[in-house]
């Protein structure tokens, strides 16, 4: 069912603080949809209206065909997972999972065999004795999974459930969240400020900024093909480029004017006319960088020279910054394989990049405001 959660025109004010600014969307049955974006931007406002613990200004909230807009928190179908898990200190991990159940008034065989598959399904089954603080962090997320899972909610909302773990323990549960929702099928409402967290799990992300969704896609999508400046910055590192088209060579290919930087080709698939004015998007791992300057040049590249001004070594890649005109071109160099025999780029060398016309992308927008995030990408 395609339009299974839909959100019609949401708008929420705190005081003066536009938070949520007629926000409208659809999540399909069985999909992990996710809420990206920095604080601040409505995420979790937009989850919690979904949980009922916030009233919309303005706008709908429909599930499965049902406007729960006005239906209380306790009556609605579906579940909510915290940052701290909200599990019982008092209580077993057996009870807490039963917890739920045994308020519905479930049968005693149908909870007990119901638990016991929680259990079993979120390796725990060992540990069901053990109170909450004899757990550790990603023991407690996952009894938390199953608490909420157990009532068979017809969406789960996560808002940010990874976020007091370690990096490493993170991106295990990011494996195992993925395989419990494989198992359950329930609908996910992600809400997440790590863009490695909703690239790595969704099957949709909404990208959001100041109360607004600026692009809705699958996590290939909003990487490779952002429409805005925005998206293109928070997802990812990006270099900027803005300038107009000077000569529209064929209908895929045109020639622009950079501000401070050569001239470029790029990949026109918005059809611009000369004259046009354009903000461009290249990503750091589409640049190639060497000593010497490509033995064979296709139509379709652009070849630079410049000087490097910064290298950071990262051990699976090496990141590079190119002074190019008044120019900083980031570049990323994968290491599949490093010689240590090899001489490697360093500070000052003169250098040559390249990348494929059709590897930059053409942002739709390029918003002004965004000028702070932005910085940091390059």
């Amino acid at each position: 069912m395609k339009n299974f959660l839909e959100f019609q025109g949401i708008s929420k004010k705190f005081g003066q603080n536009q938070v949520l600014n007629d926000v409208s969307f659809t999540v399909s049955k069985g999909e992990v949809f996710s809420l990206l974006g920095p604080s601040g931007c409505g995420k979790t406002t937009l989850l919690r209206i979904c949980a009922g613990f916030e009233e919309p200004d303005a706008g709908r909230v429909l599930l499965n065909g049902v406007d729960i807009t006005d239906i209380p928190p306790n009556r609605r179908p579906v579940n909510t997972i915290f940052q701290n898990y909200a599990l019982f200190s008092n209580m077993t991990i057996r009870d807490n999972i039963a917890f739920g159940p045994k308020l519905s008034g479930w049968k005693k065989n149908k909870l007990n065999d119901e638990v016991d598959k929680f259990l079993n399904l979120i390796q725990m089954s060992e540990h069901q004795y053990k109170k909450p603080i004899q757990l550790s962090g990603g023991q407690r997320q996952r009894v938390a999974i199953a608490r909420a899972l157990i009532n068979r909610p017809l969406v789960l909302l996560l808002d940010e459930p990874l976020a007091a773990l370690d990096l490493k323990l993170r991106q295990r549960m990011l494996v195992e969240l993925d395989e419990i929702h494989d198992q359950i099928g329930t609908t996910f409402l992600f809400v997440t400020h790590d863009q490695g967290e909703a690239m790595s799990i969704s099957d949709q992300i909404a990208v959001m900024n100041n109360g607004l969704v600026e692009q809705i896609g699958t996590p290939i999508e909003i990487y490779e093909a952002p429409r805005t400046s925005f998206v293109a910055a928070f997802i990812g590192d990006t270099n900027f480029f803005e300038g107009s088209v000077v000569e529209v060579l064929d209908e895929e290919f045109s020639k622009v004017n950079i501000i401070d930087f050569p001239e470029l080709l790029v990949y026109n698939d918005k059809h611009l006319v000369q004259g046009s004015k354009i903000y461009l998007s290249v990503r750091p791992e589409k640049i190639y960088i060497s000593r010497k300057a490509p033995a064979t040049v296709r139509p379709c590249m652009n070849v630079l020279s410049g000087v490097v001004e910064d290298v950071v070594y990262l051990g699976a890649q090496t990141k590079f910054w190119v002074k190019i005109g008044e120019y900083r071109l980031a570049v990323n160099k994968q290491h599949s394989s490093y010689l240590l025999d090899e001489i490697p780029i360093r500070w000052n060398d003169e250098v040559w990049v390249s990348w494929n016309s059709e590897h930059g992308y053409l942002l739709d927008q390029y918003i002004e405001a965004d000028e702070k995030l932005l910085s940091m990408t390059t």
